[in-house]
C-alpha cells in the first residue's frame, strides 16, 4: 500500500469546495473528496502548528506529550527519563515509526522541524527533505522535490510520504503574477459591514488594527499584505489572498496527483488530505491567525481516499487528528501502539458504521491559554490567559446557528456551560490519571509568564 499524506498548512475546511464553499478554490482536492470520505467534524487536539503536529506524530494529546506552546518548557516533548530504552518509544510509536515497523519506507518533505526546532517530528522517517526557507516557501519550491521523490520511488510497493505545503499560512506568499482569481467573487455572506465595523474597533492580537501594524513591520516583504485594511471593501485583501493561496496550492496538488496517474500508481495509492490547524478569518475578531481554541483555529479538513474504501461519503462524527495513527494501523492490520491516545475510525472509511466521539477537548497555549469543549452543537471556550484579547473567562457558541462565533451565549445559558465544565473536568481527570507526570503543561505556560506570542504582542 502506498500512502500520500498531504499536510496543507492553515487550511480551513469551509474554504474548500467539497465542504460547500462558494468559491472555486480547490478543484483538485474536490476530485479526491468525490472518491473518498470527507470528515466534517475533524479537529486538532492542540493548536497551533507545533502542538498540533507534535500531537499528530506522537499520537498523544499535548497534556501527555508535553507540547502545548511555541516557547519555553512546553515547546519541548517530555523526556521518558529512567524508563527510556536504547531508543525511545517515539522511534517505534510515532506515526511514521509505526509504519516503519510494518516495513514501510517513510519520508517527509517539509521544513516544519527546522522552523520550530521540533526535531522529534522527524522520528520514524527514513528520509527527511528540508526544502525552502523555513516555512516561507511557496508550493512551486516544494513541488519539484515531491515529483522527483515519486519518480525515484515509482517501483516501491509500501511507502508513506508526508508532503507539506505552506501557502495558506500567513504571510500569504502566492506569486503576484498568479493574479487575483477571486476579485469578482462575493465575500462570505456572514462578513457584513456591521461585523467589520465591530471588529475594526478591537485592538488585540491579529485584530484588523494589529494586522495593519504587521503589514508595516513584518509583512511588507510580501505584496499581498501591503495594503492597510481601512474600510469594509478592504477585507477582500485578506479573504481573497487567503483563498488565492489555497487555489495556488491546489494547482500544485493537482500536479502531484497527475504524477501518480502518469506513474500508473494512482488507483492503488491512499490519499489523505488534512491540515495542522485552520485560520481565523473574523472569528472572535481575529484575522489571518490561528491563535485560539475555537472553530476557526481547531477545525481542520480530513479527506481520505482509501483503495477499497467508501466513495462519496460524508462523515459527521467528532474526531481528533490523533485518531489517524490508530486508524492507519487498523486499516493495515497492525495493533494500536500502547502510548497512543487516539482511537481508530477505520470503520468510517470501510463500512460507514463508526459514529465518532461524544465530545472533544481542544487546547491552545501559544497565543492564548484556552481549553474548549466541542459537543453536540456547542463550543465552550474557557480562557486561563486571554492573550491580551479581552476575552471573558467563558465563551459559549451554538455552532449550528452561529458557526462564526459572533454571539457569546455563556451568560444566558449557564446549564450548558456547567455541562461543558463537567466534560472538561472528566477529560482532565482521565488525562492526569493516565500519565506518570503530575504537571499539566498548560500551567507550565502560565507559570513561565503566559503564552509565547502574547508576550510579543504586549
Amino acid at each position: 500500500m502506498r500512502i500520500l499524506y498531504l499536510d496543507l498548512d492553515s487550511l480551513r475546511p469551509d474554504h474548500l469546495g467539497c465542504y460547500g464553499y462558494h468559491r472555486e478554490t480547490s478543484p483538485n482536492i474536490d476530485l479526491v473528496a468525490n472518491e473518498g470520505v470527507v470528515f466534517t467534524n475533524y479537529y486538532c487536539t492542540d493548536a497551533p502548528c507545533l502542538p498540533s503536529r507534535s500531537a499528530l506524530m506522537s499520537g498523544k494529546f499535548g497534556i501527555h506529550n508535553g507540547v502545548v506552546g511555541h516557547g519555553g518548557t512546553a515547546a519541548d516533548m517530555r523526556h521518558e527519563g529512567s524508563s527510556r530504552d536504547f531508543s525511545d518509544r517515539l522511534n517505534r510509536e510515532s506515526l511514521p515509526g509505526s509504519l516503519r515497523q510494518l516495513g514501510y519506507k517513510t519520508a517527509t518533505i517539509s521544513t516544519f522541524a527546522e522552523r520550530h526546532s521540533a526535531w522529534k517530528f522527524n522520528a520514524g522517517f527514513n528520509e527527511v527533505f528540508n526544502v525552502g526557507t523555513n516555512g516561507h516557501e511557496s508550493a512551486d519550491k516544494v513541488l519539484p522535490v515531491a515529483l522527483k521523490w515519486l519518480e525515484d520511488n515509482r517501483g516501491a510497493e509500501d511507502w508513506f510520504l508526508h508532503l507539506n505545503f505552506w501557502d495558506p499560512h500567513t504571510p500569504y506568499r502566492t506569486p503576484e503574477e498568479y493574479g487575483h482569481p477571486f476579485a469578482d467573487t462575493p465575500l462570505p455572506d456572514w462578513l457584513t459591514e456591521e461585523v467589520f465595523q465591530k471588529h475594526k474597533d478591537r485592538d488585540c492580537q491579529h485584530s484588523i488594527n494589529h494586522m495593519n501594524s504587521l503589514a508595516k513591520s513584518h509583512y511588507f516583504r510580501w505584496p499581498r499584505h501591503a495594503k492597510p485594511i481601512e474600510n469594509y471593501n478592504d477585507l477582500r485583501f485578506i479573504i481573497d489572498n487567503y483563498d488565492c493561496a489555497i487555489r495556488y496550492m491546489d494547482d500544485h496538488v493537482g500536479r502531484v496527483l497527475r504524477k501518480l496517474e502518469e506513474l500508473g500508481i494512482m488507483e492503488d495509492t491512499a490519499i489523505l488530505i488534512s491540515a495542522d490547524h485552520g485560520e481565523n478569518l473574523g472569528e472572535l475578531g481575529i484575522y489571518s491567525e490561528h491563535g485560539t481554541a475555537d472553530q476557526g483555529t481547531c477545525h481542520i479538513p480530513m479527506i481520505i481516499r482509501w483503495p477499497k474504501g467508501l466513495k462519496g461519503r460524508i462523515d459527521e462524527g467528532l474526531h481528533y487528528h490523533i485518531d489517524l495513527a490508530p486508524t492507519l494501523a487498523n486499516l493495515l492490520g497492525a495493533p494500536k501502539a500502547e502510548s497512543w491516545d487516539g482511537q481508530s475510525f477505520a470503520d468510517s472509511i470501510l463500512t460507514g458504521e463508526y459514529k465518532g466521539r461524544d465530545y472533544l477537548v481542544l487546547s491552545q497555549c501559544a497565543h492564548v491559554v484556552q481549553r474548549s469543549v466541542r459537543f453536540e452543537d456547542w463550543l465552550y471556550i474557557r480562557s486561563y490567559h486571554d492573550g491580551h484579547n479581552g476575552f471573558p473567562k467563558e465563551m459559549l457558541f451554538n455552532l449550528k446557528e452561529d458557526p462564526y462565533e459572533q454571539n457569546n451565549l455563556a451568560a444566558e445559558m449557564r446549564d450548558i456551560c456547567k455541562e461543558a465544565v463537567y466534560l472538561l473536568n472528566e477529560w482532565h481527570d482521565d488525562m492526569m490519571s493516565t500519565m506518570e507526570f503530575d504537571v499539566d503543561p498548560l500551567w507550565t505556560v502560565m507559570r513561565e509568564g503566559g503564552p509565547f506570542h502574547a508576550k510579543e504582542f504586549k
